[in-house]
């Protein structure tokens, strides 16, 4: 999970998460009437969970090592059978203490002929210390909710998307973003090497989407999605619409139509390099920070909550079949 510097509105400050003072808070409803004529409902969150569980099994998915190779080869076989034009894009990169490691984004598109397009990623590579936990901080962590769910979410939605496919005019593009995790928080830029490599050597000349969602740590028990700062600045029209929806299916529990600071994830480096207003799912506010078991070994498989999944993957089914109309669908 990213890099930690805060950005409030876009000014950088060099504060930790403790010193934070910017509190959530609530955004004014507005009555709208309601977007899902029609709600879809075959995302399964046991599929998403059996997807999850793959990833962890192969063990610590750090860049360089066997066990990442193997489930970098898995993730685009799985884009593949599910009908996606796959690929894998191979690139290198130094990490922060100066490791060269190689970089696999794995990406699968749909109706890749489409002009209209919906970008949606997460990363998939973990962490290799627990700088978080009190007791094991060079041990590496199974990033079971900080990688794994959000990879789960859309291998589970490409999956039903080959049954019932989004409108014909729409393209969707799914990219697991790799070396997301090998930073630290005092190194500029030193988080999310795999988007950075991404915004700068585009997998198709010129690709654009119409906007895009990023899903981090979209599985832990007690999940609040809150809306971040950056997201906001670029993408409210993308939040407002997809909070709308969750929280038409019952999902208000988990999307709170509340602001909280920024933050730099890879949604921040595919704005930067391609002006996609993309926007960031992730369990975080600045009251609080980040879940108890991020950065820990405590990101395990036992602190995974199917309900987290669900949510947030039949908001994304039911985003695919009413997507926002300011953007021209």
């Amino acid at each position: 999970m990213f890099a930690r510097t805060l950005f409030f509105w876009g000014m950088p400050l060099a504060l930790t998460f403790t010193a934070c003072t910017n509190n959530p808070k609530s955004v004014e409803p507005i009555e709208t009437p309601k977007l899902l004529a029609e709600v879809k409902s075959n995302f399964s969150e046991d599929s998403a969970y059996s997807y999850l569980q793959k990833q962890v099994s192969f063990g610590y998915r750090i860049p360089g090592t066997p066990e990442h190779l193997n489930c970098a080869n898995w993730l685009f076989s799985e884009l593949q059978r599910h009908g996606t034009t796959a690929q894998i894009q191979k690139g290198s990169t130094t990490t922060f203490d100066g490791k060269k490691i190689p970089v696999y984004n794995v990406i699968g598109s749909i109706n890749p002929e489409a002009k209209k397009r919906i970008l949606f990623a997460a990363h998939w590579d973990t962490r290799p210390f627990a700088d978080q936990d009190p007791n094991n901080q060079t041990q590496p962590i199974y990033g079971a909710n900080d990688g794994a769910s959000g990879v789960g979410v859309l291998l589970e939605l490409a999956r039903i998307l080959k049954k019932q496919p989004a409108d014909s005019s729409i393209g969707i593009d799914i990219i697991f973003f790799d070396a997301e995790d090998w930073g630290k928080s005092e190194v500029e830029n030193s988080f999310c090497l795999g988007s950075q490599y991404w915004a700068k050597n585009l997998h198709k000349p010129n690709y654009t989407a119409n906007f895009g969602v990023l899903l981090d740590m979209v599985g832990g028990k007690n999940a609040q999605f809150l809306w971040e700062g950056n997201s906001n600045e670029w993408g409210n029209f993308a939040l407002s619409h997809i909070w709308t929806i969750a929280q038409e299916l019952g999902h208000s529990n988990y999307f709170l139509t509340q602001t909280t600071g920024a933050i730099i994830d890879d949604h921040f480096y595919v704005h930067q390099g391609t002006n996609i207003p993309m926007i960031d799912i992730i369990d975080y506010n600045s009251q609080r920070g980040f879940p108890e078991t991020w950065h820990t070994l405590n990101d395990n498989i036992e602190n995974i909550d199917k309900n987290t999944l669900k949510a947030v993957g039949s908001t994304l089914e039911n985003l695919v079949h009413t997507p926002p109309t300011s953007i021209h669908y």
